[in-house]
This record gives C-alpha cells, structure tokens and sequence, in this order.
C-alpha cells in the first residue's frame, strides 16, 4: 500500500481508504458488527489506515460500527468524520449548523467512535450561506485546541464550489474532500487548482461513481428503493460501457481502473471507495500498485 501526506498536515494516509456511507444502511444492505469488523481487519493488515464516515450515515451508525470494531488499536486509524446534518431515515435528514448543535454532534461522534480525538472533522456539505458562520469556526478552533479535534476539513456539497475551497485557508481547514471519478470530472476545472495553491489534501469520494464504475451493472440494472443507487441517472451505465471499450485496457479489472484513474491526478491524496465484503476490498487495494500513465 502506497501513502500520501494528507495537504499540509502531519498525516500520512494510505492511497486507498475506507469510505464507510454503506454501514449506514442506505445502500441496500444492513451490516452486522462482525462484518465490518471483518472489512477492517482486513483493511489494517493491507496497509489502508483512513476511515471515512459522517453523524448521518444512520443515526451515527456507522460510527458506532467502526468505533466497536477498532477500539483496541484506535491509534493505527486516521480517523475522519462529518458534521452539520441529523438523520431521520432513508434520505432523509434535518441541518444542525449553529456552533452547539456541531459541538454536539461532535460529543455525540466522540461516543459513537469510541474516542476522545477526531482526526479530521469535515463540514459536511453545507451551502455558502451556514459556510460563513465564523461562531461555527471558532467554537471548532477552541475544539482543536482542547485536543478533540486534529484537523478540520470541507466536504463539498458541488463538486465545483471554489468559494469554499478558496476559504480554506480562513477557516483552518486542511482537507477538501469531494466527488471526483471518470464519470464527473468537475473538480479538475478550478477546485484542483485551488488545492494544489493551498497544499490542501483531497479525498476523493465516490471514486466509482456509486458502483457504476466497477463494471458490475449493465444499462437497465435496477436497484431496491432502500438502495441510494435507484436515484441515480441510470443514462450513466450506457457511458460506462463506452469507456470500459474504450480506455480499460485489456485484461484490468474496471474497478482497480477506476480508482487508479483517480489517483493519477496529482491533486488527489486518497480514494474512499464503500465497500460491501472484504473481497472487494482486496481488490480495491491492489489500485494502489496499478500504474496506468
């Protein structure tokens, strides 16, 4: 497994990391606490040390997941999660931006992981608006400064938001992370560039494009309601057809290209592709060696 420095940080993150919105339970699958022990055990012995995961992916359900599953040897994680919303149910959530409702959600956080540290805390996809709360930031900062918090970071909610991304900086923020994969290519435009300016780390989520890029789902696939893929442009899966023709080259796995694909870009720190069991997983990993260009 190879690493990167995450932006201007002191952390040293593996290329390929553990996006965890699918222990949620919004992608057609409940997960058990021995599977996701399983998934990262596995994960730690190939080398993947960066967990990613949010207050919302179940009423901080997946926290509580990955917090059981890794509290023996929490020092080995990097351990990123997200503020600002409250789960109600599938696809369905209530905004909490004011400074203490995010301080509680971030005790509530600090509970679920079994923790008493974040190491990246992300705004999580926020408009513009409750972006320019500066009692936010600063009740953030004093977290930093009592130790519960490494680093801050921005999930955009557009792929395109330079306005966030260019205030980075103002915020103390060290990490953008945002939707990046063949399929939607919008941060390469001006996102990266401010990124790259400000040494700022990316973690590129959604690195598959939702599954779409494993190569798995043919045009007419269809998904169950609980399954967040059945809002999605399903146009996208005759695309994908193309490119898997057109540039996979022979004898890759579309999957180890897609993410690969990804990490060529000199921006992107790391990809959180969700996995389902440890096969794919493995496979994920083996990207990390893939050399494409």
């Amino acid at each position: 497994m190879k690493h990167r420095r995450l932006g201007k940080t002191d952390l040293n993150v593996s290329v390929v990391g553990v996006g965890t919105w699918q222990f949620g339970g919004e992608w057609g699958k409940d997960f058990s606490q021995e599977e996701v022990n399983e998934i990262l055990n596995r994960a730690k012995e190939l080398g993947i040390n960066l967990i990613d995961t949010a207050e919302c992916y179940g009423d901080h359900l997946s926290e509580s997941l990955i917090g059981k599953a890794i509290e023996h040897n929490r020092k080995d994680w990097i351990l990123a999660t997200k503020f600002g919303h409250h789960y109600h149910g599938h696809v369905d959530r209530t905004d909490h931006w004011s400074a203490k409702q995010v301080i509680q959600q971030l005790e509530d956080s600090l509970h679920a992981l079994r923790t008493d540290y974040i190491d990246l805390y992300q705004f999580h996809s926020g408009s513009d608006e409750v972006f320019n709360n500066d009692d936010l930031w600063t009740a953030l900062d004093k977290q930093i400064q009592a130790g519960k918090i490494r680093h801050l970071g921005i999930s955009l909610g557009s792929n395109d938001n330079l306005y966030q991304t260019d205030a980075a900086a103002k915020v103390n923020a060290d990490v953008i992370q945002v939707v990046y994969n063949r399929l939607d290519r919008k941060p390469e435009a001006e996102v990266f560039n401010s990124c790259e300016r400000q040494d700022l780390g990316v973690l590129a989520r959604e690195p598959l494009a939702n599954g779409f890029l494993s190569g798995k789902y043919k045009p007419g696939s269809v998904f169950g309601k609980n399954d967040w893929r059945s809002l999605k442009d399903q146009e996208q899966l005759k695309l994908v057809e193309e490119i898997e023709r057109k540039e996979v080259p022979e004898g890759v796995d579309m999957a180890q290209w897609a993410l690969a694909w990804c990490l060529q870009h000199s921006a992107v720190t790391c990809v959180i592709p969700g996995y389902r069991n440890v096969a794919q997983l493995e496979s994920s990993a083996k990207a990390a060696e893939l050399e494409l260009f």
